[in-house]
């Protein structure tokens, strides 16, 4: 299960993926909704998660893993 030590050392290094859409959702200018970065849920940190809505928004690149990403995106749902 990730620690939150692993959420902040993750919060230290975004992608510029990451760094780009953090500058659209901080601050509740998305909507007005609030988003927490790098989240531990379970056995997984997610990339930005609004807990009033239960949403998860996971910026997948080039390094992620298909069969992990799809086990992950089942146990979320």
């Amino acid at each position: 299960m990730p620690s939150v030590r692993v959420a902040r050392a993750l919060r230290r290094r975004p992608t510029d993926a990451e760094r780009h859409l953090w500058s659209i959702v901080r601050g509740n200018r998305f909507a007005g909704y609030k988003f927490r970065r790098q989240h531990p849920v379970g056995p997984y940190v997610l990339d930005f998660y609004c807990h009033n809505r239960r949403l998860v928004i996971e910026v997948d690149g080039s390094y992620h893993d298909d069969r992990r990403d799809a086990a992950r995106d089942e146990w979320l749902t």
